[in-house]
């Protein structure tokens, strides 16, 4: 790590760094909040453009959601020692159907945290105002650490 600097940045400019390239989650509405590290929070709405059948979200987006709340998790704790995460792999399970219009979060939090892997899982829930939330998908993923400086990511937040 001798070509960044030791100093670790603040978590929330760990966070905007990863928001402004992650291009997949602003393309699909995705908005990211992190509490606290190895903890992690994704909300969209489903739109026309995620459904298989009329009216219906397509499972690929709720996997592509999925593995963005546990990486999320992972690599927010990751971060506290300028490290990055990548997907080793994952699994969920389809609870309930998911519908166009359809106010989502997923919710992911870290599990286990070794020297080279992190095991977070996910909650995907439906919500609706005023309503108890509902579990539509569950999910564990395992990730790889890695340093940051493998990346042009540590350039992003080191500067």
């Amino acid at each position: 790590m001798s070509d960044i600097s030791p100093s670790l940045p603040e978590l929330a400019t760990m966070v905007a760094a990863y928001n402004q390239m992650n291009h997949y989650g602003r393309t699909n509405g995705m908005v990211l909040t992190v509490p606290r590290p190895g903890l992690a929070e994704y909300r969209m709405t489903v739109q026309a453009e995620h459904l298989s059948s009329p009216n219906t979200c397509h499972g690929g987006v709720l996997a592509g959601l999925m593995d963005a709340a546990l990486g999320a998790a992972a690599l927010t704790l990751a971060f506290t020692k300028l490290e990055f995460v990548s997907t080793v792999e994952f699994k969920m399970n389809y609870l309930h159907a998911v519908h166009l219009h359809d106010a989502l979060v997923a919710r992911g939090m870290v599990d286990h945290a070794g020297n080279s892997l992190l095991v977070s899982s996910c909650i995907i829930y439906r919500v609706i105002e005023g309503q108890e939330e509902v579990a539509v998908a569950r999910g564990l993923g395992t990730f790889n650490r890695y340093p940051a400086n493998k990346r042009d990511f540590a350039k992003l937040v080191m500067e």
